[in-house]
């Protein structure tokens, strides 16, 4: 079982950061606007970034470090993130 730290872009260009076991079905419960109350409230547009872990532990502490960094240290993990992605 993976554990997953995630980000989505709202519709307003904000950033979402949480932590979830299943990815597609998180998403599927945030297009739906069932998945968090922030995401539901700004409008759900993508899935930019996710990282994968083993352990939960790990994951929660990596999902607490993203939401606390600033603004542009997300906007460049997510470049990186699309670009490594399209090779």
């Amino acid at each position: 079982m993976g554990h997953y730290v995630y980000m989505v872009e709202c519709r307003d260009g904000s950033y979402y950061t949480g932590y979830t076991i299943d990815l597609d079905k998180r998403m599927t419960k945030h297009k739906e606007g069932k998945g968090s109350k922030y995401v539901n409230s700004k409008g759900f547009k993508e899935l930019v970034y996710f990282e994968s872990y083993e352990d939960k532990v790990t994951a929660m502490k990596r999902e607490y470090v993203l939401k606390k960094s600033p603004r542009y240290h997300k906007k460049e993990l997510v470049r990186e993130f699309s670009f490594t992605n399209l090779r």
